[in-house]
C-alpha cells in the first residue's frame, strides 16, 4: 500500500486556531500573576519558558512541521532517518553507534533558515524532490536527535533541548530497549500532553518473529496507555526487511499534511503546564460569612479598651449630672476626682479654639492618641485565637501554601490594626449633649438651697435676738414656724430632688452606653473586615482567579 493511499484513510489533527493558543497563554499569564507567589519558582519559570517559547514559534514564517527521531543508543533511529531522507545524511558511529549532534532533513521549497536558527540547528540537507514520499512529506523538518541515554553529557543535553522545541515527537525503541525507564519515566511520560502529535516505533523488528514482534507491539502499546498516551499508534520497522516504512511514512505525512501540528505541540505544552500549576491549586474556596464573627468582635472590643471606655462613658455621663442636678452644698465633692474621659484621654484633648471648626471627637482624632490601656496578655491571648480560628476555617482544604497564606492574613502581626481600634474609639463621639431637664433641676435646686439658707439665717437671726432679750415672734404655718419649715424643706426636698435626678440620670447612663456600645461595635466590625476578612477574602479571590485561569489554560 502506498503511503499516500494511508494518509488519505486516517483523520488529519482538527484545526486549532491561534486566538485558541493566545487564550490559554493569557489565561496561564494570568495565573502566574495572580498566584505567582505560590508555585514553586522551578515550575513557575518552567511555565514562562513555554510561554516564550509560543510567542517565538507562533512568530517563525510559514507553516513547517518540526519532528525529531528520538531514541536510545542503538535504536537505529539514525538508520530510519537516512533511509527517509534516501541517503546517509547521518553519520552513524563505527564503534558505538550514536549520533553526536542534530541533523536536519528539508523537504520541500518553503524557506526553513528562520526555523533552523531558532533550532540551532546546523547541519541541513534539502531531500530532493524526486523521491516517492517527496509530496507527502512536502513541508517537513525531521530532525535526527543525539541519543537521550547517552554518556555524554552534553549529547544528552542537547537531546533534551531539541526535544522542548519541535513539533512532534517519534519515538524510536527496539525489543531490546523498549520498556526501558529512561525512555518511559523521563520523556514519554512527561510528553503526555502531546498525544496527538507523538508516534511510537518499534524498530528491528525483522529480528523477531511475526507472533513475537506482535506481542512486543501490544506491550509497548500497553506501556504508552500507562504513561498516559493511550490513542499512540505504535509501528514496526525494520530499515532491513522495510517492513513498516511505509506505514512510518503515511503517518508523518498525516501530520504534516494537517499543517498545524505546531499549534497542536504548543496547546500540549500549555495544558501541560497548566495542569502542573493546578496542582498546586484547590478545587474550591471556603466562604467567609458576610457578618463579622461575634466572637472575633469581641476579642477585639476587649483588645481595644471597649470595656473601660464603655465604663468611663457611663461613669462620666453619672458625673455630670451629678455636677448639674446634685445638692448644691454637695456636688463640689465630684470634682475631688478626676473624670474618666479625662483620665483615659478621651474627653477633650485639644482646646475647641486650637482647631477652627472642628469638634472634640474631630480633635481626638487628629491628635490620634489616647491614655487607654494596653492589651492584657489575655485579651491579645483572645484575638489569637479567634483569628487562627478564622484563618483554619477560611484555609480548609486548600493547599499548603495558599492556607499559609489565609491564615497570615487573618492574623495580621503588625501594629496597624491596633492603631485603627485606637482610632475607631478616638474617633467617635463620647459625651452627649446635656438634657434640658438637667437645668431646670439645677435651677430647683438653687431655689431649694436658697430657702433653706434663708430659713436658717432667719431661725440664727431669731436667735440672736432672743438671746438680746428683743421679743420678736415669728410667722407659723400651722403649729410650724415658717423659718423651720424653710429650713427643712428646702434640704428635704433638695436631697430628695437629687436622689431622684441620680435615679434618672443613671437609666440614662446605661442607655447612652447601649448606643455607645452599638456604634464602637460597628466600628470595631468595620476595622475586622478591613484588617483581617480583606485581606483573607483578597487571597481567597486570587486563588479563584488562578483556578479558573489554569482551568481555562488546561481545559
Amino acid at each position: 500500500m502506498k503511503p499516500l493511499d494511508k494518509l488519505r484513510r486516517r483523520q488529519a489533527l482538527p484545526a486549532v486556531p491561534r486566538e485558541e493558543l493566545q487564550r490559554r497563554g493569557e489565561a496561564l499569564r494570568t495565573a502566574l500573576d495572580t498566584g505567582g507567589l505560590h508555585f514553586p519558582p522551578e515550575t513557575a519559570e518552567r511555565v514562562r519558558a513555554v510561554e516564550a517559547k509560543v510567542g517565538q514559534r507562533t512568530s517563525l514564517a510559514g507553516s513547517r512541521t518540526i519532528a525529531a527521531l528520538a531514541g536510545a543508543t542503538g535504536s537505529g533511529k539514525s538508520s530510519l532517518f537516512n533511509y527517509l531522507v534516501g541517503e546517509p545524511v547521518s553519520r552513524i558511529g563505527a564503534r558505538r553507534p550514536t549520533t553526536s549532534a542534530t541533523s536536519a532533513a528539508i523537504w520541500g521549497e518553503e524557506p526553513s533558515a528562520e526555523v533552523l536558527d531558532w533550532l540551532q540547528v546546523d547541519a541541513r540537507h534539502h531531500v530532493s524532490d524526486r523521491l516517492p514520499q517527496a509530496d507527502v512529506l512536502d513541508g517537513l523538518v525531521l530532525l535526527d536527535l543525539p541519543d537521550f541515554d547517552s554518556r555524554v553529557t552534553a549529547h544528552r543535553a542537547e537531546a533534551d533541548r531539541v526535544l522542548r522545541l519541535v513539533d512532534v515527537f517519534v519515538w524510536v525503541t527496539d525489543p531490546q530497549k523498549y520498556a526501558d525507564a529512561i525512555l518511559h519515566d523521563e520523556y514519554v511520560r512527561e510528553m503526555a500532553s502531546h498525544a496527538g502529535v507523538t508516534i511510537a516505533v518499534m524498530n528491528q523488528i525483522d529480528r523477531l518473529s511475526e507472533a513475537d514482534a506482535q506481542a512486543t507491539i501490544e506491550d509497548l502499546t500497553r506501556l504508552f496507555g500507562r504513561d498516559g498516551l493511550t490513542d499512540v499508534r505504535v509501528i514496526g520497522t525494520s530499515v532491513v526487511t522495510h517492513q513498516g516504512l511505509d506505514e512510518l511514512v503515511a503517518a508523518l505525512g498525516e501530520v504534516v499534511q494537517s499543517r498545524n501540528a505546531a499549534e497542536h505541540r504548543l496547546l500540549g505544552d500549555l495544558r501541560e503546564q497548566a495542569r502542573a500549576l493546578r496542582a498546586q491549586v484547590g478545587d474550591s474556596e471556603p466562604r467567609l460569612p458576610k457578618k463579622v464573627d461575634g466572637e472575633l468582635v469581641v476579642a477585639l472590643e476587649k483588645a481595644a479598651g471597649v470595656p473601660v471606655v464603655l465604663d468611663a462613658v457611663e461613669r462620666d455621663y453619672r458625673r455630670h449630672a451629678v455636677e448639674a442636678t446634685g445638692w448644691p452644698f454637695t456636688r463640689w465633692t465630684t470634682k475631688l476626682r478626676p473624670a474618666p474621659l479625662r483620665r483615659l484621654g478621651l474627653q477633650e484633648l485639644m482646646r475647641d479654639e486650637d482647631i477652627q471648626g472642628m469638634s472634640r471627637s474631630q480633635a481626638r482624632a487628629a491628635t490620634g492618641r489616647s491614655s487607654l490601656p494596653a492589651p492584657s496578655p489575655a485579651a491579645r491571648a483572645a484575638v489569637e485565637v479567634t483569628t487562627r480560628r478564622l484563618g483554619e476555617r477560611a484555609s480548609e482544604g486548600l493547599p499548603p501554601s495558599w492556607a499559609a497564606s489565609v491564615q497570615d492574613a487573618a492574623t495580621p502581626d503588625d501594629r496597624s490594626m491596633v492603631d485603627a481600634l485606637d482610632q475607631a474609639v478616638t474617633s467617635t463621639p463620647l459625651e452627649s449633649k446635656r438634657p434640658a431637664w438637667w437645668g431646670l433641676v439645677g435651677f430647683l435646686q438653687w431655689v431649694l438651697a436658697a430657702v433653706a439658707v434663708a430659713g436658717l439665717a432667719w431661725l440664727l437671726l431669731l436667735m440672736v435676738l432672743g438671746w438680746a432679750q428683743i421679743d420678736v415672734g415669728a410667722p407659723t404655718w400651722g403649729p410650724l414656724p415658717i423659718p423651720l419649715l424653710m429650713l427643712v424643706g428646702g434640704l428635704l426636698l433638695g436631697v430628695t430632688l437629687a436622689a431622684l435626678s441620680r435615679w434618672l440620670a443613671a437609666r440614662a447612663a446605661r442607655r447612652r452606653r447601649q448606643a455607645l456600645a452599638k456604634e464602637l461595635r460597628d466600628k470595631v466590625s468595620g476595622v475586622a473586615r478591613s484588617h483581617i476578612l480583606a485581606p483573607v477574602d483578597d487571597v481567597l479571590t486570587r486563588h479563584a482567579r488562578t483556578r479558573e485561569a489554569l482551568d481555562t489554560a488546561a481545559a
